[in-house]
């Protein structure tokens, strides 16, 4: 809902918050800062934790509360779940405790379903996604017509934090997930982790030219556009910036940030939450 009141609008200077279980949500950031040069970025990687795909609702919830806790301490004017397992476990949860608006990601299940001519939907994703109630309720509601062939992928996550994109293993895992769909007719693939649009290209190609490959980054920046409204940093404005942070190994998450073209960047230590 739209703020009447202009003195109840965070300052447009403020920072966009970030949030993935390590480097997958940087492609949705890449898109974000695309489409939105002149905003100040925080990204968090929770890489010390990952991956959470499967991981327990409880310590997902814990984490998903502690790091939105860091983004309000550093008075963040939005939070940016780049991660489709936080979004489905947690992103009701952080609304209801918080008030600055939460851009929040699920995988491309309707799109898919209208898009689809054979009639079959394979969805990519981790297991905690694959089973959350967010994605049982998305094919409910757009299944009826369509059959979705849900794939769990574990292992394909660390692979792909390991900057592993090219590797035979990885090669082996995406040929393993794909099966089972493309042998079902699938002629769409949703890509329902972050982390799978760094394979994408390996996909489109494992999958073949008449497949179509469904990647979100650019519909989470048009919906972080429309939610944030007034508050964005005017175009042109002075200050643009992205500070990356990491409750993992920094020296990992700063080489694949040199991988994808950003050398340089600083990762700093997630701290801690206090007590």
């Amino acid at each position: 809902m739209p703020v009447s009141d202009p003195s109840l609008l965070p300052a447009r200077d403020a920072p966009i918050g970030v949030y993935d279980s390590g480097v997958g949500g940087l492609s949705v950031l890449r898109a974000l800062r695309a489409r939105l040069p002149a905003e100040r970025f925080i990204y968090v990687a929770d890489s010390g934790h990952a991956p959470y795909g499967d991981r327990p609702r409880a310590f997902l919830l814990g984490r998903a509360a502690e790091i939105a806790a860091f983004f309000v301490a550093q008075q963040a004017k939005a939070l940016v779940l780049a991660c489709n397992t936080i979004s489905v476990v947690a992103a009701e949860t952080l609304r209801s405790r918080h008030a600055l608006p939460i851009v929040a990601m699920e995988p491309a299940i309707k799109p898919a379903a209208a898009a689809t001519r054979s009639g079959v939907v394979l969805v990519l994703a981790t297991t905690a996604t694959v089973r959350s109630p967010a994605v049982e309720r998305l094919c409910r509601l757009y299944g009826r017509d369509v059959r979705i062939v849900l794939q769990p992928c574990p292992g394909l996550v660390e692979l792909i934090e390991a900057g592993r994109f090219a590797d035979p293993a990885t090669r082996t895992l995406l040929e393993r997930y794909l099966r089972p769909g493309l042998d079902a007719g699938a002629d769409t693939v949703v890509l329902g982790c972050t982390h799978y649009a760094f394979v994408q290209d390996e996909i489109r190609r494992l999958a073949g030219p008449g497949v179509e490959v469904i990647e979100p980054s650019e519909a989470v920046a048009r919906q972080l556009v429309r939610r944030l409204g007034p508050a964005l940093a005017p175009a042109g404005a002075a200050g643009a910036s992205t500070h990356y942070y990491s409750s993992g190994d920094t020296a990992a998450l700063q080489s694949f940030l040199e991988a994808m073209g950003r050398p340089g960047a600083e990762v700093r230590a997630l701290p801690a939450a206090p007590g």
